[in-house]
């Protein structure tokens, strides 16, 4: 599923700071009705470690994308369990470009998504385990191939397969070549999976 990048309503260019930049002050901005102050103190949020509970709950109901992009950005830097959970959570939301916002945000925490990835990649929505296979498209970490042989062995969805399948054609070595095989049998009668599964059988790199 390709992913559409948001874009930035308005940057910040000024340094609108008005209020106290104090923890408890900025957690108080984040409901200013000027959206540049949101997003200042959104940024500024980042030296409060503590913060990660308030911006996800702030993420899920602000309405200004350049508001959400900052907010996004401090919470990739605090990086936190509740930060990640959080993400984990907008997955589930009915809002496409949160959903994909916080697929973007994952991506950029390997470390901290990797414990969680397996959980993710089983679980009981097909919607999220394809959503777990869009964020390893583009996750720096050894194991995405291990993964995404794992999605192909044995998850019964054919369109969480064929995810895991076109991106196999891309990252998958010769280590996919059995599974790859496997898969094909196991969908003989469909027509996507025989054809993705030949193109990423033709695209195998060495170990």
């Amino acid at each position: 599923m390709a992913l559409v990048k948001t874009q930035t309503d308005e940057p910040i260019t000024t340094d609108a700071r008005e209020a106290d930049r104090d923890c408890a002050s900025l957690i108080v901005q984040l409901e200013a009705s000027d959206p540049t102050a949101r997003r200042w103190a959104a940024r500024d949020l980042v030296d409060c470690p503590d913060a990660s509970p308030v911006l996800v709950a702030c993420l899920k109901q602000e309405a200004d994308v350049s508001v959400r992009e900052v907010i996004l950005t401090t919470l990739t830097s605090l990086g936190d369990a509740t930060a990640v959970a959080g993400l984990v959570d907008c997955l589930r939301s009915e809002e496409p470009a949160l959903r994909n916002e916080a697929i973007e945000a994952m991506q950029q925490l390997p470390d901290e998504v990797a414990p969680i990835m397996r959980g993710l990649l089983a679980d009981s929505d097909p919607d999220v385990r394809i959503f777990a296979v869009n964020i390893l498209e583009s996750l720096c970490h050894p194991e995405v191939e291990t993964w995404l042989i794992e999605v192909i062995d044995h998850d019964s969805h054919v369109n969480v397969c064929g995810t895991a399948v076109d991106l196999l054609g891309e990252v998958g070595t010769v280590s996919a070549r059995e599974s790859l095989l496997r898969l094909k049998v196991r969908f003989a009668d469909e027509p996507y999976i025989r054809f993705a599964t030949d193109l990423a059988l033709g695209r195998l790199r060495e170990a």
